[in-house]
């Protein structure tokens, strides 16, 4: 497959996913708006991965390729492709779906769990989360759910971490790409953030939980798996 990655700032990379596509032998290409907003053509993309960053849906005025990105993604979405979003992808995603786009009333950044809704185990793509699952976050934003989509993920911090829509399009809002070596990226490029909340962790309590990568990839993998297959049908 051709998978196309959109990054947004140099410290939230691909990470796991490079890695499982290098093992299956797909192409991995990345547009780095940070560098350049040039875009392949619809066509030469199967995927479309959508990285996190720390600006907002909302910043077309700072970030002016917002709008292009914007376009872009919905081109995929009404095209019938499979796409993933983390993070500042997943809030993307739910904006080109016509939802809001909001500041949380919590910033989240650390380890913290998630729990699975009932609508979970429905989903063949998602069915195999565990009810509970430490995973990693950094965002102060959120989202209402886009119509039509299916709500999969929660906890108190943050209502919507997760949904799918169409069946082939998911919004994650935490980060289980995140590797060892990028955690330590996303903390050197970041730091600034870690200010006292109440869903903030210390750099050192983010640190003592590096070893929780190791299960995040493993979700991420499966994931990534059920997605390869669900494609396959496409």
């Amino acid at each position: 497959m051709n998978i196309h990655a959109l990054m947004h700032t140099p410290f939230e990379k691909p990470g796991y996913i490079e890695q499982w596509a290098n093992e299956k032998r797909h192409n991995l290409s990345i547009t780095r708006f940070y560098e350049s907003n040039i875009l392949p053509a619809f066509d030469n993309v199967d995927w479309l991965i959508v990285m996190g960053g720390p600006m907002g849906v909302y910043d077309e005025d700072k970030y002016p390729w917002l709008k292009q990105e914007k376009n872009f993604i919905k081109q995929f979405i009404e095209g019938g492709k499979t796409v993933l979003g983390i993070c500042l992808g997943s809030q993307l995603i739910a904006g080109v779906l016509g939802a809001k786009v909001f500041p949380n009333r919590y910033k989240e950044i650390g380890w913290f769990k998630i729990r699975t809704t009932g609508q979970a185990e429905k989903e063949d793509l998602f069915n195999f989360f565990p009810e509970e699952a430490v995973v990693f976050h950094w965002h102060g934003d959120t989202f209402n759910l886009p119509a039509g989509a299916v709500h999969l993920a929660e906890n108190e911090a943050c209502k919507n971490q997760a949904y799918i829509y169409d069946e082939r399009v998911i919004g994650l809002q935490f980060h289980i790409e995140v590797t060892k070596n990028l955690l330590n990226e996303m903390l050197d490029g970041g730091n600034d953030e870690l200010i006292k909340g109440e869903y903030i962790q210390t750099e050192d309590e983010i640190r003592k939980g590096i070893n929780y990568c190791e299960g995040a990839n493993h979700l991420l993998h499966r994931l990534l798996d059920k997605m390869e297959e669900k494609f396959r049908t496409l």
